[in-house]
């Protein structure tokens, strides 16, 4: 079952005033079949510079794209799932080639970050800012160097090469926001 986030949204009304234009859950979230428990739920996106006010559409249905552009953002919270949901699903007989098909359809941009060879290794050109909201979960960067982040800690990640491994027997919540940038 997916996790229910509630998201509100304020702008403006015609006059200037502050006004709230949603209040619900997020409109675009991704479930997998393949690999069930892990979900993005997609907050907010910015394509460019923002500018205020802020039209009344949701950017997050128009995106076509998970990973921002240099001068856009992206906010979401994802849920990876336990280590023991995961050990359930690979004994019950997880296909890893659906999986990867299954993320490439549904999470364009960020999937082509995914290194084949090393599953959930990867790199992005942004600055993330991460918190964990629940749960605990490692981040691994290069040569197998981790560092064990528990519910209230957050991370700012620089453009490296990681991932993400839950090896608890808990779902494990991060709220991410996700700036463009440029590697030079």
């Amino acid at each position: 079952m997916a996790e229910r986030i509630r998201r509100v949204v304020t702008g403006h009304d015609s006059e200037g005033k502050s006004v709230f234009i949603s209040d619900g859950e997020a409109a675009r979230s991704v479930v997998f079949d393949a690999l069930s428990g892990l979900e993005f739920h997609e907050l907010w996106a910015t394509e460019d510079t923002p500018t205020i006010p802020a039209g009344q559409h949701d950017p997050t249905l128009q995106m076509s794209s998970f990973v921002p552009a240099p001068t856009g953002s992206r906010f979401r919270i994802v849920r990876f799932p336990s280590g023991l949901e995961i050990a359930k699903m690979i004994e019950a007989g997880l296909d890893p080639v659906a999986f990867r098909q299954e993320y490439a359809a549904k999470i364009p941009g960020l999937a082509e970050t995914h290194e084949s060879d090393d599953p959930g290794m990867h790199t992005t050109d942004t600055i993330d800012y991460g918190i964990v909201l629940s749960g605990e979960i490692y981040m691994e960067l290069d040569d197998g160097k981790e560092v064990h982040l528990k519910a209230g800690d957050c991370i700012v990640q620089n453009g490296t090469r990681h991932g993400w491994r839950n090896r608890s027997n808990e779902a494990c919540l991060i709220a991410f926001i996700m700036i463009g940038a440029t590697r030079k």
